[in-house]
């Protein structure tokens, strides 16, 4: 009976470890560019006081566009609201990446686009596909991130957004 009701505690306790959340993690120090080539931290851009949407992409990702497209339309309010910015991450390569500007442009993003072509923040991050989003709170610690994109995740992102405002 010992044995049963040590088991019990052993499995009761892995049961509830494993939906537990773990701590947070921040965002990792990692360079990456600017459209104009500049070299910068990815941390110069988090930790500020501000809530920070950081969005991965590349220009031949349809869902990827089509997320950045629908915050592209409460972005202004979500800024206001919010006190928040939201930095488009670019993961085309080198070759692909001639196409950037001129999309941003057409498309009137008004976010700041950075590029991680080498994949170094990507792979710091520890993730495969895109588009993949993380909220990261004013302190700069990663607290939500979601993978894919159907129409209106951008929704519930603005409710975490929301929420770590305090509003």
């Amino acid at each position: 009976m010992k044995y049963l009701t040590t088991l019990a505690l052993t499995l009761t306790f892995l049961v509830f470890s494993a939906f537990t959340p773990g701590p947070t993690s921040s965002v990792p120090s990692v360079d990456v560019k600017t459209l104009g080539g500049k070299t910068v931290n990815i941390q110069d851009y988090t930790g500020n006081g501000k809530i920070t949407v950081m969005s991965f992409w590349a220009t031949w990702c349809s869902p990827c566009k089509r997320e950045l497209d629908a915050i592209g339309e409460v972005y202004a309010d979500w800024q206001e609201d919010y006190d928040m910015q939201l930095l488009a991450v670019t993961i085309d390569d080198a070759r692909s990446m001639a196409k950037v500007p001129a999309l941003v442009e057409t498309k009137g993003w008004e976010y700041t686009v950075l590029s991680d072509s080498k994949r170094e923040l990507q792979k710091a991050l520890n993730f495969q596909t895109v588009p993949q989003t993380f909220l990261i709170d004013q302190e700069g610690n990663i607290v939500y991130s979601h993978s894919g994109y159907n129409p209106g995740d951008e929704i519930e992102l603005e409710d975490k957004i929301a929420e770590l405002a305090g509003k």
